[in-house]
């Protein structure tokens, strides 16, 4: 520090070389040992039996230790509960053995009552004077121990008196094991006991006496409900569950709607994993709900729409892109505000435009006249004509997008599907299209008969056609189809539409044949069927979408309580969507006041839709007998007439009743008794076929001959 040089090393060179050997030791050579014991440690910690499992992880020992709270705060009043049932029970013995049961009841199986009544009688006295005797005993053995030693001696004697009483009413009178003798009316209690879980299953039957549940999840109040998982035994599976909720909530003495089972899907879940929640009361009662879109400007129709809350309060959205919708019920049960929810979210993209018809007039869909590109109101045959132009036009226009699309670069248009980008851009012209329908069965089932490109159809099954394309091909360039229908049944919407339909949501319906046809085939057998829903249930459907939904991505369907708007809302989001449009300069067609139609080519339309008519075009596709002789004999009669006798057709036909019964049968076409008049007037019930019946079955076959061409064109 005072100008003197610092000393140095000797040989700095040699101290250089050993820190740089020093640095190049690695110091995961020493931690690695430690790192394995400690996790051969952990791994051996997780599996040992020995080791309890409330010491096996955090969560684990959390549950334990709220446990043992539980048990310390329960158990001065289990402890009094099992001293009470200890003097009941011992009351009760004690008044059996001094009667002499034991000795009368064996007398009377012998038969020897009235031999033995003087000695029933000497041994009644003799056991009273016994219990007379021990209390006396007790008593002094209680006075002389309390002038011994004082009040304790009191103390010791009442606890010792009472513990014993507790450990026998617990064994003979305590849970588990003894059954009440006068059962009170079955209530779910106030926290999901496991063993009342237990029996739960085991009366439902979906487990076996011996049997029991392994508990996945401890029960924890979860919003408005109790939840708690549970793994079935082994073979048993989750799905049986679902299929007997019903019982389940019987026998968990619950309404049904409140008792939500689903099975555990994915990551930590297997086909025996199951979750439960049970409401505490029911979940779908209660003022409407606000739509949220009310309180937005602007809404993205790329975004599923908010549509409703499940039972647990979850919102459910539902998304419109890339797939379809039908809703079925019947009247005033909320169809047409559940219809509505969607297209509000449309409504609110400018960028989007609307087909809307409505097949019963009225008011309800008017308010949408003001942002549609095209709108009928009304069932007239003029305004079903107007329809089937307007869905032609639109089929035309889907044609015309995949010629588009097939000129865009792989940069714009990847995976040869619309994107945002693409429905945004003006210059491309396709933006997201919906074709909303209310009532559509008032189009479906339009019996005029019309000929299409030589080919005879009705106008109803050409209307059918129509949506049947727009559903299958039109998701890929932006269209979206929107069905609500009072009438969901086989007739009104064939199985060849409803087969392309994405998401489906069924409000009431009448039976569960109804609800599986929106809903889709043996979903009732699943445990969801919408003929259970009750009655003051307005608004409350299931839905099975197409899509992932908040309710879980492997969730097949949920029962949703849907969002309500009435109709000046209603009325408020159409003027906020035209003035979006204005702003956006979207305004087209009907809202711009122009109604013109476009230039199409009919032939084109035709040849998309490919064996679009039905009927008499549907010889064309070698139905199989004796279904084809029956279309030709019936002709222009299969849409005049209702009913069609079997005699009548067995003997046009020349078969043998029997082998044409089971022939039929076998296309799932069933005869059926029914009145119809004879020559002489006189009504009787004679056995035949339904019209709709066999034009179901035409549709069915003809749906299932055009499949299996495709696919092996598609092969080829």
């Amino acid at each position: 520090m005072n100008g003197e040089a610092l000393p140095t090393p000797a040989q700095s060179s040699d101290v250089e070389r050993h820190i740089f050997d020093a640095e190049l030791i690695d110091d995961d050579l020493l931690t690695e040992p430690r790192a394995k014991l400690r996790r051969r440690f952990m791994n051996w910690w997780q599996r040992s039996p020995r080791v309890p499992a409330a010491l096996k992880s955090r969560q684990a020992a959390k549950h334990a230790a709220v446990d043992a709270l539980t048990l310390v705060l329960r158990l001065p009043w289990r402890f009094l509960a099992a001293v009470g049932r200890g003097v009941a029970a011992a009351v009760r013995g004690w008044r059996r053995w001094v009667r002499v049961h034991d000795y009368r009841d064996a007398a009377e199986q012998s038969e020897k009552l009235a031999d033995k009544f003087t000695e029933i009688r000497a041994l009644t006295l003799f056991r009273w004077k016994v219990t007379g005797v021990a209390a006396l005993s007790v008593a002094a053995a209680v006075t002389v121990a309390y002038v011994v030693y004082g009040g304790q001696a009191l103390w010791i004697a009442a606890g010792l008196g009472s513990a014993t009483l507790a450990v026998f009413g617990r064994r003979k009178d305590g849970a588990p094991g003894r059954k009440p003798v006068l059962a009170g009316p079955r209530t779910l209690a106030w926290t999901m006991d496991p063993q009342v879980l237990v029996d739960a299953f085991r009366d439902a039957k979906l487990i076996g006496k011996d049997e029991s549940l392994r508990l996945v999840e401890r029960a924890a109040h979860d919003g408005a409900g109790w939840a708690v998982t549970v793994d079935l035994p082994a073979t048993r599976k989750a799905a049986d569950v679902i299929k007997h909720r019903e019982a389940l909530a019987s026998a968990l003495a619950v309404d049904e709607l409140q008792l939500i089972v689903e099975r555990v899907r994915g990551r930590g879940g297997h086909a025996g994993r199951v979750f439960l929640w049970v409401a505490d009361e029911d979940p779908y009662s209660g003022p409407p709900l606000r739509f949220p879109l009310l309180d937005v400007e602007f809404w993205d129709a790329w975004r599923a729409i908010p549509f409703g809350r499940d039972a647990r309060n979850r919102r459910i959205d539902l998304p419109v892109v890339w797939t379809s919708l039908v809703v079925g019920a019947i009247p005033r049960q909320g169809k047409t505000c559940a219809t509505r929810l969607p297209a509000a979210g449309l409504i609110l993209d400018p960028y989007t435009q609307l087909y809307v018809f409505d097949g019963k007039g009225g008011k309800d869909w008017q308010a949408a006249e003001a942002v549609a590109h095209r709108y009928v109101c009304g069932d007239e045959q003029e305004y079903t004509e107007v329809v089937r132009d307007y869905l032609v036009e639109l089929v035309a226009e889907v044609q015309a997008r995949f010629s588009r699309m097939s000129t865009l670069d792989d940069e714009i248009c990847p995976e040869s599907k619309i994107t945002p980008e693409i429905s945004r851009d003006r210059d491309l012209g396709m933006p997201i299209t919906a074709v909303i329908i209310d009532e559509v069965q008032v189009y479906l089932e339009n019996p005029t008969r019309v000929e299409i490109e030589g080919k005879k159809t009705t106008l109803g099954a050409y209307i059918a056609d129509l949506l049947t394309y727009l559903a299958r091909k039109g998701p890929a360039v932006g269209i979206v189809v929107i069905l609500a229908t009072q009438r969901p049944d086989s007739n009104t919407i064939p199985s060849r539409l409803r087969a392309v339909l994405g998401s489906r949501f069924a409000l009431r319906v009448m039976d569960w044949r109804d609800s599986n046809i929106v809903l889709g085939e043996q979903m009732n057998t699943r445990g969801f069927d919408a003929s259970t829903l009750l009655p003051t249930h307005k608004g409350v459907g299931i839905l099975r979408p197409d899509g992932d939904t908040d309710a879980g991505a492997d969730t097949l369907a949920v029962t949703v309580r849907t969002f309500y708007m009435h109709n000046a809302e209603w009325r408020a989001i159409c003027e906020r969507g035209r003035s979006l449009r204005e702003a956006a300069g979207t305004l087209t067609g009907h809202a711009a006041g122009d109604d013109s139609p476009r230039a199409i080519d009919q032939t084109a339309v035709v040849k998309a839709l490919g064996s679009g008519t039905r009927i008499e075009d549907s010889t064309q596709v070698d139905l199989p007998e004796p279904l084809a002789s029956v279309v030709e004999y019936l002709c222009d009669d299969l849409d005049q007439r209702e009913f069609v006798p079997t005699a009548e057709l067995t003997e046009a036909l020349d078969v043998d009743p029997s082998v044409f019964a089971r022939q039929m049968g076998q296309l799932e076409c069933r005869p059926t008794r029914h009145r119809v008049p004879d020559e002489d007037g006189e009504v009787r019930r004679v056995r035949g076929y339904f019209t709709a019946d066999i034009r179901a079955a035409i549709d069915r076959v003809s749906d299932e001959i055009s499949s299996t061409d495709e696919s092996e064109a598609d092969q080829s």
